[in-house]
């Protein structure tokens, strides 16, 4: 699959409708590049736009919107409630799919020099692209804001990655970037600035500056006043969610909330989330309050209506997650075919869809056919003693059978690599010659990897399946039968997948290891299968 990068640049507009469409139509009309959100704030005065393409697209996207915005918008004549220092504030390139870190960093600092030489404004390197430890955090690049810069220029410690030294009053400066998927998120309080911002001192880790730290890991907050809303707002950036979630941001501010008597009226996500953001609060209060739910539908929901998201304006997962907004990416991907057209692909003269993606949608199937039993078997009142069994039986086979699915384009993507290295120069210097090899053998382990990840995944279900043959409903047992032998077969393919790709890697230790596992999976398959049928055959 192609390359993406997101860009979110932050410009210093969100009033102006003119100027705020402006800048969305110079995004859009640049070539490969995909605007998937424009989120402006009229009492912060700016605009966040979210739009993903390949890493040359996205930094040609936000320099078409830079210059842009270089004609219409003046630095000397803004207000506005969120900590500013330029006209395009702040640009940061994240990794979305098959890009690196080190991808992202290049973006910024290729973004950062062309609009540096073009436009003749300073910009400055923060997050994962600073050069100097002092510049990583966005803050301290930005402490002192707009107003500081003419002072702040002067100063030697601050002279601009790239550019000069040189205020530009109409513009400012501007701060580049590389980093993961920040979450910008607003927690809405019926109270005043001061008091909302005295949570967000509470909890943001810088808290209260040095020996007095707040209490969330990569967390930054400030507290502000919205005159349209007429309330306040504790505004955070979750700089890694997966180390403070979005879950555990509103729950620390309501907890200081009801201490100061305030109440809450939910909350806003600004801009985009990944899906996994969302996930992890639905697990989190799925937990807390026992609940079972499957569908990722209605994770999504329960965590709208605990979180409040839809409390300002309606909240549309389909319009916020950013894997719904470019899953049609992946609207040639096998998974999306019907079962019908699948088959025939299969049976076409082409050297995929082949053995690995049956396997894989062989196995997605078994794993399909338990979480089929399971919810035959649970909420029933003949079985009603076994339902916290299936609770834990279920969730085993659902999260599976999704894997499992994305292994089935994952096997063709693996061999459409090694087929781009044999397609590498051979006969040409001897540079050439080791890239190709190089290529060639990075293409087959990954090409191995992926058979051998499907026989992993498989085993991890043998235990729950052999629980759901002793207990499953018994007018579902020809299904289990299916279903043990459908995984057995999955398993079969990944082994002969895996064997018939080692024979032409060369590094003999990967060889040998990966052999002797696949055997390991192969064997656990064959004596699981059996025990399985033998369960099912005495409930007969």
């Amino acid at each position: 699959m192609s390359k993406l990068v997101e860009c979110v640049p932050n410009f210093s507009e969100g009033r102006n409708k003119e100027i705020i469409d402006a800048l969305a139509a110079a995004i859009s009309q640049t070539e490969g590049c995909r605007l998937l959100d424009v989120d402006p704030g009229a009492s912060t005065n700016r605009t966040v736009y979210t739009f993903v393409g390949s890493p040359g697209d996205v930094v040609e996207g936000a320099l078409n919107a830079a210059r842009v915005a270089f004609k219409l918008i003046d630095m000397s004549k803004h207000k506005g409630e969120h900590p500013r220092m330029g006209a395009l504030d702040v640009c940061p390139f994240i990794p979305v799919r098959n890009v690196t870190m080190a991808e992202c960093i290049s973006c910024a600092n290729i973004f950062a020099e062309k609009l540096s030489e073009e436009l003749h404004v300073p910009v400055y390197l923060y997050g994962e692209a600073a050069r100097s430890e002092s510049r990583r955090a966005l803050p301290s690049v930005r402490a002192g804001e707009y107003e500081a810069l003419p002072t702040k220029l002067q100063n030697p410690e601050w002279s601009p990655d790239y550019g000069d030294s040189v205020f530009v009053p109409s513009w400012g400066a501007t701060a580049s970037g590389a980093r993961k998927f920040l979450i910008a998120y607003n927690i809405n309080l019926l109270t005043t600035k001061e008091l909302a911002h005295r949570i967000a001192l509470n909890i943001r880790e810088g808290g209260r500056g040095k020996g007095q730290p707040g209490r969330l890991k990569k967390v930054q907050a400030i507290g502000w006043y919205l005159q349209e809303e007429n309330m306040a707002q504790v505004s955070a950036n979750l700089l890694d969610y997966e180390v403070t979630p979005l879950h555990v941001v509103y729950e620390e501010t309501r907890k200081d909330a009801k201490e100061l008597s305030l109440p809450i009226l939910g909350s806003q996500l600004v801009g985009l989330i990944p899906l996994k953001a969302l996930l992890m609060s639905a697990e989190y209060y799925m937990k807390e309050e026992n609940l079972f739910l499957l569908e990722e539908d209605h994770k999504i929901r329960l965590v709208i209506n605990r979180l409040g998201l839809d409390s300002l304006a309606p909240f549309e997962p389909r319009k916020r997650v950013i894997e719904y907004l470019v899953q049609d990416e992946y609207s040639g991907a096998l998974v999306t075919q019907t079962v019908k057209k699948f088959v025939q692909n299969v049976g076409a003269r082409t050297a995929t869809p082949g053995g690995g993606s049956v396997s894989a949608a062989v196995s997605a199937m078994g794993a399909a056919l338990g979480c089929m039993v399971g919810q035959m078997t649970y909420g029933k009142r003949q079985f009603e003693s076994l339902d916290g069994v299936m609770r834990e039986l279920i969730p085993s086979f659902h999260n599976a059978l999704e894997d499992l699915l994305d292994l089935v384009d994952a096997d063709s993507n693996a061999f459409a690599s090694y087929m781009a290295a044999l397609k590498l120069p051979k006969d040409t210097e001897q540079q050439q010659q080791n890239r190709r090899f190089t290529a060639l053998q990075d293409g087959l382990k990954e090409a191995v990897g992926v058979p051998l990840s499907l026989a992993e995944k498989v085993n991890t279900l043998w235990k729950p399946l052999l629980e759901l043959s002793k207990h499953g409903n018994n007018a579902c047992i020809s299904d289990l039968q299916v279903a043990a032998k459908a995984l057995e077969t999955g398993v079969f393919g990944a082994y002969f997948n895996v064997l018939i790709n080692l024979r032409e890697i060369k590094d003999e230790e990967f060889k040998s290891q990966t052999q002797k596992k696949a055997t390991q999976l192969l064997d656990e398959a064959k004596n699981n299968v059996q025990s399985v049928l033998q369960i099912c055959e005495g409930r007969n």
